[in-house]
């Protein structure tokens, strides 16, 4: 069975994006050529990225023209973006989910392939919490405070126990902590 890792950037106060439109929401990440290494070898190790639709409309905006390792494995790779309100997917290998969210990502789960990574994404990584549906959790604590912002699991309500994997930091001094539920409630 194939795992489903949030891979997400978040402030040292909880924040997976900060106020503002569009980039200025993420101006805030350190994001260097470490980090850049790192995410082509996260993206080389995946087959599936996950998006709920605000995400997805930034990413879509903003990868398609963009050049090297990075640009090329987020154009090419295989996305789902799950989205009630959003009226088509435009980018390239994009399929659009408008219902059983909990359903279509325990089918891709059991289907052959690498791990499914979902970037960011804060309500619909809730959600996928709310069905136990994240395997592990990657989450880079960014060396800022922001005090607003869109809280990292904006909407869930329920009590989650995790257990720490490992960490990996970052000469940008981001600190990866990798974490996996403990037993489903």
């Amino acid at each position: 069975m194939r795992k489903v890792i949030l891979l997400v950037m978040m402030t040292l106060d909880g924040y997976f994006d900060g106020p503002g439109e569009g980039l200025e929401k993420i101006d805030w990440h350190h994001a260097d050529e470490e980090w850049e290494n790192y995410s082509i070898e996260t993206l080389s190790g995946a087959d599936t990225l996950l998006f709920g639709r605000k995400t997805y409309e930034g990413f879509a905006a903003f990868w398609p023209t963009q050049e090297g390792e990075v640009a090329r494995l987020l154009n090419e790779i295989e996305k789902v973006v799950f989205s009630t309100t959003l009226s088509e997917a435009t980018w390239q290998h994009t399929r659009l989910v408008r219902e059983q969210v909990a359903e279509v990502v325990a089918e891709l789960k059991t289907q052959p392939g690498k791990p499914i990574i979902v970037f960011g994404s804060a309500d619909f990584a809730a959600t996928l919490m709310q069905h136990n549906l994240i395997d592990e959790y990657r989450i880079a604590v960014n060396p800022v405070v922001l005090g607003e912002g869109t809280p990292l699991f904006k909407g869930y309500t329920g009590h989650r126990e995790l257990r720490l994997l490992g960490t990996r930091v970052f000469r940008s001094d981001i600190v990866e902590l990798r974490y996996a539920p403990d037993q489903v409630e």
